[in-house]
């Protein structure tokens, strides 16, 4: 679909993608979408897309877009902050990323929404040990305005072995969801989970759903992408979503799950489609 369908446009294409109405029936699963992946179409579309098909987020916008999600009934799931390619397993990194983190904290926390992401940034030759030092000590200076302010910081583990743009993250030090669950355990604080990217632990692991039970307790948001290519959750790819939807249901979780998917085909039937599929 092109950009600069308008409102009108928009609700036409959702339509013709959805037509017996919203792609949300059940809503055991609470879904978002990640603007990112939808470009060129502009937020302002993506967001009256959301609603058309009955989704209740779009999430990783910074805060001064918060007042476009909001005129449309739309929370931010996750705010966006201080990116991938810089994080907490080197020190000398903190003060830059606690600066970013403590605004985003507060202006989430301003707005009612939930949670803000975080990453651990690159090894650069770092061992595992130190790194997950460097990130334990620094998380532990945030954990506590998380706290106060009711927000959730989620660590996202991506993939390194994938060496396209956007696709995977060579270098990058929480590649592993067992370790970066670690990490949120040795901070012990109830707002700094992990985000579970269902594409990214695919790819360095497999056997989702038994570690998202088995780390159930540790888990602040998950994101989908279909393996491989990052494209489309259907059944061109090897994930069998619909079953992972109904492990998430299971262990109670009542966070959000970000289509986070880069569309190959029609981006409107497409992201219907996907709602669909893990509308469980």
């Amino acid at each position: 679909m092109a950009a600069g369908l308008g409102a009108a446009g928009i609700a036409a294409a959702a339509d013709a993608a959805a037509p017996a109405g919203r792609a949300v029936r059940h809503g055991r699963i609470n879904q978002s979408v990640v603007p990112w992946c939808f470009r060129p179409m502009s937020l302002e579309e993506l967001c009256e897309l959301s609603v058309a098909l009955g989704l209740r987020s779009v999430e990783l916008v910074t805060p001064d877009k918060f007042p476009v999600l909001r005129q449309r009934g739309l929370v931010c799931a996750l705010t966006s902050s201080h990116g991938f390619s810089r994080g907490f397993a080197h020190t000398e990194e903190h003060a830059e990323c606690l600066r970013i983190l403590r605004e985003r904290i507060d202006a989430t926390a301003a707005a009612g929404f939930p949670a803000v992401i975080t990453f651990s940034g690159f090894r650069k030759g770092i061992s595992d040990e130190a790194g997950m030092r460097n990130m334990v000590d620094g998380l532990k200076k945030i954990a506590g305005h998380a706290e106060q302010k009711g927000v959730t910081l989620c660590l996202e583990m991506l993939n390194s072995r994938v060496a396209e743009e956007m696709k995977g993250h060579p270098d990058y030090f929480c590649d592993d969801i067992d370790r970066s669950v670690e990490i949120c355990r040795r901070v012990g604080s109830e707002r700094v989970k992990v985000l579970f990217d269902i594409y990214h632990v695919q790819i360095m692991h497999g056997d989702v759903i038994t570690r998202l039970r088995r780390h159930k307790d540790w888990i602040g948001h998950y994101h989908t992408a279909g393996v491989p290519g990052r494209n489309e959750i259907d059944d061109t790819q090897e994930i069998n979503y619909p079953p992972i939807m109904r492990a998430i249901a299971e262990t109670g979780y009542k966070g959000f799950v970000g289509q986070e998917f880069i569309p190959r085909r029609d981006k409107v039937a497409s992201l219907a489609e996907s709602i669909r599929i893990c509308d469980v």
